[in-house]
């Protein structure tokens, strides 16, 4: 089975934790950030929200909470919460940058013992991040 999460993410005030991830196998995109100074760094917090496509083809909307640290200069660890009406999970990933504003690695959910790949595209203040999984 294969399942995917869609949303955005927003940058939370001036904290040093940021994200937005999915929901066991999912995949989620992020909503805006404030402040243009730190869009192409991951660091800090992030929330927002998107939906979720089950292999079943229903979808659930989600909201996300994220925390982004700087591992080196081009790398990140996250540690983000989402949850649906139906479920609540955390994930944590490793990313590191492949483009002037994107960055790619993978997430694992230990709860659901789920794995797989992280996309994200930093725009200004906002992101878009992708999480997918064949796992069902």
């Amino acid at each position: 089975m294969r399942a995917t999460m869609g949303g955005n993410l927003k940058r939370l005030s001036y904290t040093k934790s940021a994200g937005a991830l999915a929901i066991a196998t999912l995949m989620v995109s992020g909503l805006a950030a404030t402040g243009q100074a730190q869009a192409q760094s991951l660091e800090g917090s992030w929330s927002g929200g998107g939906s979720v496509s089950f292999s079943s083809g229903a979808k659930e909307q989600a909201r996300c909470r994220a925390n982004y640290r700087r591992r080196t200069p081009d790398s990140y660890t996250l540690r983000a919460v989402c949850a649906t009406p139906s479920a609540r999970a955390e994930q944590t990933a490793t990313v590191r940058r492949v483009g002037s504003n994107r960055f790619a690695g993978s997430f694992y959910n230990s709860e659901y013992n789920v794995s797989g790949s992280i996309y994200i595209v930093v725009r200004g203040g906002s992101q878009n991040v992708r999480l997918t999984s064949d796992a069902g």
